[in-house]
């Protein structure tokens, strides 16, 4: 979901609502700090040793990365962080979801607790998760770029990703998988097919003694448990036979009195009784009926007994037999008859596949053959929308490196081809040359932090979110730069913002004019003790701020009218 929002010296645009709450306890010289974020381009100022980096080493602990326990503050016993998303993207939700965490309000809370012993404890919404999935999640959510960057955009594996989002060549792929599956699946038929001729012999001698093993049983479905139940019959057979004969005599069968006997008596009685009492004839009627009953319960109980001539435990022997042999095929090809008797029709079915003839091994390999082209056909064309939109990135960011001061910086992205897979024929890596006369080299090389942050901004201003991540932070990108440079790494930042959440750790005063939101961390005193607050400025105590950054001893009035100056221009030219 997107909020309207009124950015300085953007009029209104459309952002993405993602870091809205940071709570911290225990962290260093953070004994407690509540941070309300907002949609746009913050930024963070403080004097040096506030503890504005501690900000964000708190966010990277909820990113699942390692962190000392030193970060706990010393004394006690464990220090925790957590943040809440709010108005997450369909992208994150379906990705959330797919995972095991829905959230149907699109608000999602991670929670980390360190302590002092170095263990920690990731939740979810609530849900105790590990690392590897905090790592996962995290990452969807929050990009840092520092002096010590390790994000996506880094990370080989993810540029051909970057270039196809901002290529978009959906049918081009779309229609690329659909012939390479065919072509793998093809691929994989005849290899079966095709396999060392000795190991072909031993896999269909093996198929046929499995088969053969279950055939010889003659199995059915269901007959185990039909087969326990009779022997758990003739093995309480004196039982039930005892019991239906004791039955039976009882009901109808007894040589002096049986419940049949007595109610032929009770009949003659109430016949006697005749028309002198009414009723008497529907008695009859009801009686003649329960007879009838009776001689049936009795001779159904009688066939409870058993009066095969067979000794039962031979009977028995032979059900025991069975059950075992059919335990014996169970251990060896499933867990029910019916899982045995499904493995026999698979192993006929590739004993059949084994058995084809060679033109229809020939025809395979046709296939193969055929569908290859075709694979090779789609991808150049996948290819080339590629390289097109290549030429276009490497173009901007180069306009946007020059714009940043960085005019001697080259950027490339290599295409490589390797084996057809799932994304195509294409490999796609970022790469760098800091100076001139120096080698193009993956970005992860780069030493300079300062310089990878404003590289990192350039690619951010071309592919605008679609690293994924859509609440980016810039830790002190600012660093070495004039300030000339750093105003326009605050354009840049303010055009970021346009599609992501952007904050700033800085020490900028041309940089934390532009903010949409301007935070000041500061370090104060309490109980003998240091501690980090977080506050929002607006007004004169903004001026004062800005002011501050632009130096001197004692700040000046022209450094505020200065001051004031830099937050109104952008914010007049916007309007």
């Amino acid at each position: 979901m997107r909020r309207r929002f009124f950015g300085a010296g953007a009029g209104i645009v459309e952002k993405y609502l993602m870091l809205t709450s940071l709570h911290i306890e225990n962290i260093a010289v953070i004994r407690r700090a509540d941070v309300d974020f907002r949609a746009g381009f913050s930024a963070l100022t403080g004097e040096t040793g506030a503890g504005k980096s501690l900000l964000v080493d708190s966010i990277n602990l909820l990113l699942g990365n390692r962190v000392s326990r030193e970060l706990v503050r010393s004394g006690e016993e464990q220090a925790t962080v957590s943040a809440v998303f709010e108005e997450l993207s369909e992208p994150v939700l379906r990705a959330l979801a797919e995972m095991g965490f829905p959230c149907e309000d699109a608000t999602l809370m991670i929670q980390r607790t360190l302590t002092a012993d170095g263990k920690s404890q990731t939740r979810l919404n609530g849900q105790t998760v590990t690392q590897a999935i905090q790592r996962r999640v995290a990452g969807m959510l929050v990009s840092i770029h520092g002096q010590s960057d390790s994000q996506k955009m880094l990370q080989k594996a993810a540029h051909l990703t970057l270039v196809d989002a901002y290529v978009k060549p959906d049918a081009e792929l779309s229609a690329y998988r659909e012939v390479y599956n065919d072509y793998c699946e093809a691929c994989r038929r005849w290899e079966l097919l095709s396999r060392d001729a000795s190991e072909i012999l031993r896999r269909r001698e093996m198929l046929k003694y499995q088969i053969a093993d279950i055939d010889a049983l003659k199995l059915r479905d269901g007959e185990e448990e039909a087969a326990e139940k009779e022997r758990d019959r003739l093995l309480n057979l004196e039982k039930i036979n005892q019991n239906s004969d004791l039955a039976y005599r009882c009901l109808s069968g007894g040589e002096k009195v049986s419940a049949v006997s007595l109610l032929r008596r009770a009949r003659s009685a109430v016949a006697a009784l005749g028309s002198t009492v009414e009723g008497a004839e529907e008695l009859l009627d009801r009686l003649d009926r329960a007879e009838s009953e009776l001689f049936d319960i009795a001779e159904t109980v009688a066939g409870f007994a058993d009066d095969d001539r067979e000794d039962p435990t031979a009977r028995i022997d032979r059900l025991e037999g069975r059950l075992d042999a059919i335990s014996k095929l169970k251990r060896k090809y499933g867990a029910t008859v019916a899982e045995v008797l499904a493995f026999r029709d698979r192993a006929a079915a590739e004993l059949d596949s084994l058995d084809c003839s060679d033109e229809k091994r020939a025809a395979l390999e046709a296939d193969c053959k055929r569908l290859r082209a075709d694979v090779e056909h789609y991808a150049a064309l996948l290819h080339e929308k590629r390289s097109a939109g290549v030429k276009v990135i490497t173009k901007k960011v180069t306009e946007t490196l020059a714009f940043l001061d960085m005019p001697k910086v080259r950027f490339e992205i290599e295409l490589t081809a390797c084996e057809p897979n799932a994304n195509g024929t294409d490999d796609a890596e970022f790469l760098i040359a800091s100076n001139p006369g120096e080698p193009l080299l993956p970005m992860v090389r780069i030493a300079s932090g300062g310089e990878l942050s404003r590289i990192m901004l350039a690619l951010r201003s071309v592919l605008n979110d679609r690293d994924g991540a859509e609440t980016v932070i810039f830790d002190e990108i600012d660093a070495g730069v004039s300030g000339k440079t750093s105003r326009k790494i605050g354009i840049k930042l303010m055009e970021a913002a346009k599609n992501a959440q952007v904050l700033c750790v800085t020490h900028s005063a041309q940089i934390a004019s532009l903010a949409d939101t301007h935070y000041r961390v500061s370090k104060t005193e309490r109980d003998g003790r240091a501690e980090t607050n977080v506050e929002i400025l607006s007004g004169d105590d903004r001026v004062e701020e800005i002011a501050r950054i632009l130096g001197g001893i004692e700040v000046t009035r022209v450094q505020r009218e200065a001051a004031r100056e830099m937050i109104d221009e952008y914010r007049t030219a916007g309007n």
